[in-house]
């Protein structure tokens, strides 16, 4: 069974898609075995403690050099086993340590069909107003592995999702979340577990 660690800032909608996937029994070969939240209190934390999952803290705020948190996230993941890292709305950028101990072992949902609106500074809601105020007709999400560039390792999964008339950067958002990412993520997960990538 790989042991997998999800990395979390804030809500956690991917987190319990994850979770949800895994109590379907989507997700085998694997199990979700901890939680990283790099915020105290998020509501990610309190999905992943009403699942029955382990929760570390290491508050970002509180490690502003970046090396330093990066240590900690790297010890916390080799403490427990972790095979598989799954960010999952993490709103920090990992560093050599984590990234070389873990390589083409971490995974990151985007909510954009990278190469669009993808790299430093786009992520949440800025992706999807950078999509609306350019006019594109289609976005989507894309799951790919991590590497040093910021939204820039290799492509695991790509789904579109049509921009409809009247969208705000909110529904356009939910509908990305809903028919892109919580599709997309679980199922690159089931694909690493099992021995497909």
């Amino acid at each position: 069974m790989k042991k997998i660690a999800v990395l979390v800032s804030g809500g956690g909608t991917n987190l319990q898609a994850l979770i949800d996937a895994q109590k379907e029994g989507i997700i085998k070969g694997g199990e979700i075995s901890l939680v990283v939240s790099s915020m105290a209190g998020s509501a990610a934390l309190t999905r992943a403690e009403k699942a029955g999952i382990k929760t570390i803290i290491i508050e970002r705020k509180k490690h502003p050099d970046s090396q330093d948190f990066d240590t900690l996230v790297a010890a916390a993941l080799s403490e427990n086993n972790i095979d598989l890292v799954v960010l999952a709305g993490f709103l920090s950028v990992l560093g050599e340590k984590v990234l070389n101990l873990f390589e083409n072992r971490i995974i990151n949902v985007h909510p954009s069909l990278i190469p669009s609106f993808c790299g430093k500074g786009f992520y949440g809601i800025r992706v999807h107003k950078a999509a609306l105020s350019k006019g594109v007709k289609v976005t989507g999400a894309t799951v790919h592995f991590v590497n040093n560039e910021v939204d820039g390792g290799k492509i695991i999964l790509q789904k579109a999702v049509d921009v409809l008339p009247g969208d705000t950067p909110e529904t356009l958002q939910q509908r990305v979340m809903r028919e892109g990412e919580w599709v997309l993520l679980p199922k690159a997960v089931a694909m690493f577990c099992s021995g497909e990538l």
